[in-house]
């Protein structure tokens, strides 16, 4: 990795120019004509402003208006690098159109690529403690391979997970309620299979999460459409002959409604009343931006409600861990179908996320991720204004649009060089929703803004 850069300024109090502005202004014509090349690494504002004899102010002003331009970039813990802006600064490439089904886009690999990616469903994964990371994995080298599998999962990490769902989600449980999994899907398709028979019913969000279709499809099950509005699903709507019901209530996917507690309560008499289960996906709740994080509703009927968690939003989705919290009636029947069909979870990497947990670096990290997402939503209501909604918690907001400009705004972005998805493809039938889902969580906050902005721009055209 390149190192620190040091250049030659100057800078002139007779000058007309605000010393942050000329401050400004060397630094980006450095990085035009490639002094300063993209990876290298700046000194820290307080060095910089030691060396130059200004107040800190003047670099920090400085930084600032190269941060939201997109020249520079921060990275956690280790200081302020210069941005590859080089496929920025000219046309991008005309990326594929989206089919009518919108299905997932093919994004160019490597650096430089130029594309932003406003697709949903994508964390921000190069902002991590690396000392952290590391630190765990050598602890978890140092514990032997395990020669029995343990359905239920490490039973250390069990009691750390449960102390972090009492602490951010306000879940009463204790390690006999959890069992570790690979992720939401994985959890998912457990449940699926302990519950589900042929042709069962199996109800999910309409728009929703299109992975749960799927995995209750592969199960044999038949999958009913639930109708949601801008609050979440509708109790009132659902049919009375399901075995599970699949839910979002903190964040709805992808409309981003978060139900409200009159309505969670008609929900859980609804479950009551038919013998239902109701899987409630907590897949980004720990990400809000109003008030603190609403309770889980698992915590308003443990007996009718399985809460599936993940750690592919905190942290990345390739980490591979996540959590089924149940009764131990249930947890034990999933137990067992987890035997049945020789399934498990990894075990040197469930050691590893046991020692994030214990250290306190898995807060940390959300605590820091907090901060970063809020910068990037708040960038993205500040473009798009009051058309969004489904901005008070999550990585997605949903911007609502006529049916007839979706297309042409999907393609024109693409052709600008900005991936967008709409809600089509979160549609078992016939869209009832129409819109863009925008996603902030994979793009940096210059690439946000530029993003955002090329959409309104799309927009205020027509």
């Amino acid at each position: 990795m390149p190192g620190r850069v040091d250049l030659p300024l100057i800078l002139d109090r007779a000058a007309p120019a605000a010393l942050s502005v000329q401050l400004g202004n060397q630094l980006r014509d450095g990085m035009r004509a490639g002094a300063l090349r993209a990876g290298e690494r700046l000194p820290s504002s307080r060095e910089l402003a030691r060396l130059l004899d200004v107040s800190r102010t003047v670099v920090t002003e400085a930084f600032q208006q190269l941060y939201a331009e997109g020249w520079l970039e921060g990275r956690h813990g280790s200081g302020t690098y210069v941005a590859d802006v080089s496929e920025s600064l000219r046309p991008a490439a005309p990326a594929p159109r989206a089919g009518p089904r919108d299905a997932a886009p093919v994004l160019p690999s490597g650096p430089g690529a130029g594309t932003i990616d406003l697709c949903p469903g994508k964390p921000w994964v190069r902002d991590y403690d690396r000392a952290a990371w590391r630190r765990a994995w050598r602890r978890a080298a140092d514990r032997p391979p395990g020669d029995v599998v343990d359905p239920y999962g490490h039973p250390r990490l069990r009691e750390l997970l449960a102390d972090h769902l009492r602490r951010a989600r306000a879940v009463p449980v204790g390690p006999e309620n959890v069992m570790v999994t690979r992720g939401t899907g994985h959890g998912m398709d457990l449940v699926a299979a302990t519950l589900l028979r042929p042709g069962d019913g199996a109800g999910v969000e309409e728009p929703g999460y299109a992975t749960a279709r799927n995995v209750f499809a592969a199960r044999g099950a038949r999958v009913v459409p639930c109708p949601v509005d801008e609050q979440g699903v509708i109790p009132a709507e659902l049919p009375g002959d399901l075995r599970v019901l699949f839910t979002t209530p903190a964040h709805q996917y992808p409309l981003g409604g978060r139900l409200p507690i009159p309505r969670r309560e008609r929900l859980l008499a609804w479950a009551r009343r038919t013998g239902a289960v109701v899987v409630e996906d907590d897949y980004d709740a720990e990400f809000r931006y109003d008030v603190a994080p609403l309770a889980a509703l698992y915590g308003m009927d443990p007996e009718r409600v399985v809460l599936l968690g993940t750690l592919s939003k905190s942290l990345a989705p390739d980490v591979g861990i996540g959590w089924l919290v149940a009764p131990p009636g249930l947890l034990a029947e999933v137990a067992i179908t987890r035997t049945r069909l020789a399934d498990r979870t990894s075990g040197p990497l469930q050691e590893a996320i046991s020692v994030l947990l214990e250290h306190g670096d898995l807060d940390r990290h959300l605590r820091r991720m907090r901060l970063e997402y809020a910068r990037r939503r708040a960038a993205v209501m500040e473009t798009l204004g009051p058309r969004v909604s489904g901005d008070s918690a999550g990585l997605h907001v949903f911007l609502r649009l006529p049916e007839a400009e979706i297309e042409p705004v999907v393609a024109a972005a693409a052709e600008r060089g900005v991936l967008l998805r709409t809600t089509a493809l979160h549609h078992a039938g016939p869209v009832s929703h129409h819109g863009l889902v925008i996603g902030y969580g994979s793009a940096s906050l210059a690439d946000v803004r530029k993003g955002c902005a090329v959409v309104a721009g799309l927009i205020a055209d027509r």
